[in-house]
């Protein structure tokens, strides 16, 4: 919180506790204990602005639903009870505490059943029906700067909704303000991304203001919210995907994805690559393809920055990609033309 936000809430439980002691004085009533739960009152409204001011729109709508249909159950159980005669004198004290107990836990089941209820509520409408066909998916911050999550779900290939942390987003706003040119266009890159997704229509976003301020690094952040909403972190950090395993939270990264779509290549298939450097070898060059796969040439050491035509002889998988062994293709010989010799 903010020094002005502060203030401003403690002028507020001030001013309520002055108008209260003020009305009791004209009123001819004792005035401290007016003032007193003014202030109690304003405190009370203080901190309900604070906490739902860092929960999300759809949360509170389902909390209002949950307590709206705590209280109807509440008053239907009760009304019949206050028919009995000996309980009639206690009428008020069984409305509020009826009331009070079926409210609370109206409002407590609906929250943590939030997304089923949701999903019930506007499974038929279009937007919400999409939603509610796949899994809700967290963004971390690498996966926003990288991008590529805009391609796919511009391509249809992401189903749920996109969740987006504030925390996330405080972090690239964070990177963009670096004093480092570099960061900077990387945070900037990746705000750039956040409006394109909030304007593509394919997959709906939403903006989650949950925060957990007792932790303070923000990949436990990311996987405390994942557990909590039920969701998928997409990342790119291979070390948050290690970490996610261990707590058991689903994490998709898009690097593994972007690897298990490289194209296939078999032994004794041709490429035609370019030869940029020398391998650790002898007589080794080492090229790649446009998607950053190492090729490695036997013999290709002189076709250094030249267009050369190779043959695959092995592919090798590592943790890090794919590595491609080829030797340079060679070029069928031509047939001299026989000579006659005339005896002269």
């Amino acid at each position: 919180m903010k020094i002005e936000e502060l203030r401003l809430r403690i002028l507020f439980i001030i001013l309520v506790a002055v108008v209260c002691y003020g009305v009791s004085l004209n009123l001819h009533f004792g005035p401290w204990i007016p003032a007193l739960v003014g202030g109690w009152v304003a405190t009370l409204i203080v901190v309900a602005e604070r906490g739902l001011s860092q929960t999300s729109v759809r949360v509170i709508i389902i909390g209002a639903f949950g307590l709206a249909l705590g209280v109807i159950l509440a008053n239907l159980i009760a009304y019949p009870l206050l028919l009995i005669a000996p309980l009639k004198s206690f009428a008020p004290y069984i409305l509020l505490l009826t009331n009070l107990i079926f409210a609370t836990v109206g409002v407590t089941v609906a929250t943590k059943r939030e997304t089923e209820i949701y999903n019930f509520l506007f499974r038929s409408s279009g937007r919400g029906a999409g939603a509610s066909q796949g899994v809700r998916k967290v963004l971390d911050t690498s996966v926003i700067i990288d991008g590529r999550i805009l391609d796919l779900c511009k391509t249809g290939f992401i189903e749920g909704t996109l969740i987006i942390p504030n925390f996330v987003l405080t972090e690239i706003g964070q990177i963009a303000d670096s004093s480092s040119s570099t960061k900077r266009a990387r945070g900037r890159r990746g705000l750039d991304m956040v409006n394109k997704l909030q304007t593509q229509e394919n997959v709906p976003v939403e903006i989650v203001d949950k925060d957990f301020p007792e932790i303070k690094e923000v990949d436990t952040k990311l996987l405390r919210l994942g557990k909590l909403m039920q969701a998928t972190v997409l990342t790119n950090d291979y070390n948050l995907r290690k970490l996610a395993k261990i707590q058991d939270v689903q994490v998709l990264n898009i690097n593994e994805l972007a690897t298990s779509l490289k194209p296939i290549l078999l032994p004794g298939e041709s490429l035609r690559i370019n030869v940029i450097k020398e391998g650790e070898n002898p007589d080794q060059g080492v090229a790649y393809l446009e998607d950053g796969t190492m090729v490695v040439v036997e013999r290709g050491k002189k076709r250094i920055g030249q267009q050369t035509e190779v043959t695959v002889t092995s592919v090798l998988q590592t943790t890090t990609g794919k590595m491609i062994f080829t030797e340079v293709k060679e070029e069928p010989r031509r047939k001299r033309p026989r000579v006659r010799k005339i005896a002269g």
